[in-house]
């Protein structure tokens, strides 16, 4: 099928350099590209990302003597005083 596309110049003087450098014709070129970007679009991912599970495995909960007020006035220790101790 014959279709009429505007292309920017400078795009479309690379895409003939690059064809002619290939050895292939600019139709080609243009098929691929074309071919490249809608199977870009269309192709969904096989699986979606998941987050892997990083629970820790330890001992279960806090230890005797730790309170979680401890642990947020050390997460937010300015100079970091409280890891020192």
């Amino acid at each position: 099928m014959k279709t009429t596309a505007e292309i920017a110049d400078p795009l479309f003087k690379q895409a003939k350099a690059l064809a002619v450098k290939e050895g292939i014709t600019f139709r080609i070129l243009i098929e691929e590209g074309l071919q490249a970007a809608v199977e870009a679009r269309t192709t969904k991912q096989a699986k979606p990302f998941r987050l892997r599970d990083a629970s820790f495995r330890g001992v279960p909960g806090l230890q005797p003597g730790v309170k979680w007020s401890d642990i947020a006035t050390m997460a937010y220790d300015d100079e970091g005083q409280a890891f020192r101790n």
